[in-house]
């Protein structure tokens, strides 16, 4: 299309926000050449050397860049990076490279490109939505081993200019920590998915994101201004002035009652009708802390503990634990804090970590499962949260509780180990409810917990039967259903008395705010940037009204 016209093109909006700025097009390079270098049997052993080089490099770079966006920008994400890592080090791996090498006698790169593409082919034919998800995974590590092979040290991305919109085919996530150093202003993708690491990170860095716009390259020119809306998915290249004119009246709109809701977060989320409702922050780490306590959080309604695991070669023990988890959760001094207990299975492995492996992860080994399998993984977080309750007022949650014997095997041991520390005033103890099974059976587990927290991004997949991370089925994964609400109230009228809390990305949207408290819903659970717009939410509520 000429510069000069006016052209507004429709995607799905993967990071809210809007941008304005020149556009730039990258279209992806091509990569090294297609045709397999051939070598000489003298050879193999220089091709394992230069092989064993580049594999050392690409792991000591993400070891890095995980620890880069675990202190710049979250925790949880740089587990992307570390479980790269156990891919680009797998023995598994290494052993079929080098067989490429010696069987077909073609140099490193060529093994790299031909090896690669088949790990990436077998993701991709696999069952699970999480294991098909791994082929973008290996499709950068392939990148970037070939890359460390021929020399190349500068990242694709470098000639992106700075403060621009980047158009492209798709991203992967070390792209987008680039593009966050580049200061860019927004992302439009021909292919994209909300649940992509690349949208994660989006999301995180507050970089506006559009994804799924059919023939974008074709119909785009780097000579472009755009207007990029992705609060409702929305891009408008070549914009007119009165365009540009009612687009930076929003802008302006927006950052001021942005502004003003983080002023006001700093005190309490109080209904019309005097109702208090905690608004906590989901946390890993001291900068998601730090930016918590900014934002006016009430506490820390999630902590996760993965990233304490994630990041290391052995075990840490409940003295390590509790010193690493009592630096991050030092700023919230006498607030209320709810620590989750290891969340990982299948789908989610550490590297220390023996995994069975499961056809469908999500149905097998996961949260509390997992644990039980290994009371002394469960026995040693217990005993550094026993000894945090002693300075904090901590409290505990069970992972992917399905039955009231989950629940009750926790709490016994968690009395054990009580005695034996002699620890008197024992912290209270609460079970997530991310599975119909759970909510249906809310009474029977009621007996062995203080409190309960709703996980709707699990509970609605688990309800729907829709993988969470599976484009295919996106149209069935909706967390604001009936369906989910009536699992919410039934929970609440079964159990009127006990104290419900909501950490799903659900807690999040300020347009479902009240029919979640309106199911007897008492405290939520939010990403720290979210906390000024969910008090505001809730500010404007009647909870007698509501029910009435």
């Amino acid at each position: 299309m000429s510069t000069e016209q006016r052209r507004v093109l429709h995607g799905t909006s993967l990071s809210p926000g809007l941008a304005e700025g020149p556009v730039y097009l990258y279209k992806h390079l091509s990569g090294l050449t297609d045709l397999p270098v051939n070598i000489e049997t003298k050879q193999i052993d220089e091709e394992y050397f230069n092989l064993d080089k580049a594999t050392l490099k690409i792991s000591d770079d993400l070891e890095l860049l995980a620890a880069k966006v675990e202190e710049e920008i979250d925790s949880k994400l740089a587990e992307v990076f570390v479980a790269h890592q156990m891919i680009i080090n797998d023995s598994y791996l290494r052993k079929e490279l080098r067989k490429e090498i010696s069987l077909n006698l073609i140099n490193a790169s060529s093994a790299v490109k031909v090896v690669m593409l088949r790990w990436e082919q077998r993701f991709l034919l696999m069952e699970s939505q999480i294991a098909r998800d791994k082929g973008d995974d290996i499709h950068e590590l392939s990148n970037r081993l070939q890359n460390a092979l021929a020399g190349i040290t500068l990242h694709p991305l470098e000639e992106v200019p700075r403060n621009c919109i980047l158009v492209t085919s798709r991203l992967m996530p070390s792209d987008t920590i680039f593009l966050a150093e580049r200061s860019s202003l927004a992302i439009l993708l021909e292919h994209g998915s909300s649940a992509s690491h690349a949208a994660l990170f989006a999301r995180e860095m507050a970089l506006p994101c559009i994804a799924g716009i059919p023939d974008l390259l074709k119909s785009v020119k780097s000579t472009s201004w755009a207007l990029v809306d992705s609060d409702c998915g929305n891009v408008t290249f070549c914009p007119a002035e009165e365009d540009k004119v009612a687009f930076r009246k929003k802008v302006r709109i927006k950052e001021q009652s942005l502004s003003r809701a983080r002023e006001e977060a700093r005190g309490p989320a109080l209904t019309k009708d005097g109702v208090r409702i905690n608004v906590h922050a989901n946390t890993s780490c001291l900068t998601d802390s730090r930016q918590a306590i900014r934002n006016g959080a009430d506490g820390i309604g999630l902590f996760r503990m993965e990233m304490l695991y994630m990041a290391r070669k052995t075990a840490p023990d409940s003295q390590e634990l509790f010193q690493q988890i009592k630096d991050i959760i030092k700023v919230f001094n006498n607030k209320h804090v709810y620590i989750r207990l290891l969340d990982v299975g299948a789908d989610k492995q550490i590297p220390f970590m023996d995994f069975l492996v499961e056809i469908n992860p999500a149905l097998g080994q996961r949260g509390i499962r997992y644990l039980l399998r290994y009371p002394k993984l469960l026995e040693t977080q217990l005993r550094a949260l026993l000894l945090l309750s002693l300075e904090f007022d901590v409290r505990i949650l069970i992972p992917m509780v399905t039955v009231a014997d989950d629940a009750l095997r926790v709490k016994e041991t968690l009395h054990k180990l009580a005695a034996e520390l002699q620890v008197l005033k024992i912290p209270k103890l609460g079970a997530m409810i991310e599975t119909p099974a759970a909510a249906l059976q809310a009474v029977s587990i009621s007996e062995y917990v203080d409190f309960m927290s709703f996980g709707t991004n699990d509970l609605t997949q688990y309800v729907f039967a829709a993988d969470r991370e599976n484009v295919m089925v996106d149209q069935y994964f909706d967390d604001s259903a009936d369906a989910i609400f009536r699992l919410l109230k039934m929970t609440h009228e079964d159990l009127p008395h006990m104290p419900l809390s909501l950490c799903g990305e659900l807690a999040g949207r300020p347009e479902q705010i009240a029919r979640v408290l309106q199911c007897g819903i008492t405290s939520l659970s939010v990403a720290t940037p979210l906390i000024p717009l969910i008090k505001e939410a809730i500010r404007k509520l009647s909870l007698t009204a509501s029910h009435g």
